[in-house]
């Protein structure tokens, strides 16, 4: 079964990376989400998974009255959180992909402490007949 595990981060959390993160704290992370992949690759679990760039490079884009695209340029003062990134893995159950969004969260931030930063779990939806 296929599952979506979304990670995000909020604007300020992006701001402070730069300066409230060592290099060490960064290394870490990022180590942390990919032993992630490569355990999840090694188990035949990952479809795809990808860290996505911080809030200044996100567009909105909507349609207009007349089909005319809005665009807007982020960052987008009315959003709480962002999306940070996203894997989608094919698992055996719920249960599993519970315990890997559980794993990202725990990725380490500043000092080796927790992000328990939150995952949101989406199961595949299929199209009604």
């Amino acid at each position: 079964m296929k599952y979506m595990l979304l990670i995000h981060s909020n604007k300020q959390g992006w701001d402070e990376m730069p300066t409230q993160w060592t290099e060490d704290d960064v290394k870490a992370m990022v180590g942390y989400m990919d032993a992630i992949n490569r355990d999840l690759q090694a188990a035949g679990e990952m479809v795809e998974g990808r860290g996505l760039a911080g809030p200044d490079q996100m567009k909105n884009v909507r349609a207009g009255d007349n089909g005319e695209p809005l665009v807007t340029d982020g960052p987008f003062s009315e959003t709480k959180e962002v999306l940070a990134g996203y894997w989608v893995v094919d698992v055996a159950s719920e249960q599993r992909a519970l315990e890997i969004a559980l794993r990202i969260s725990l990725a380490p931030g500043p000092g080796g402490r927790p992000t328990n930063q939150n995952v949101e779990v989406h199961p595949e939806g299929e199209a009604p007949a």
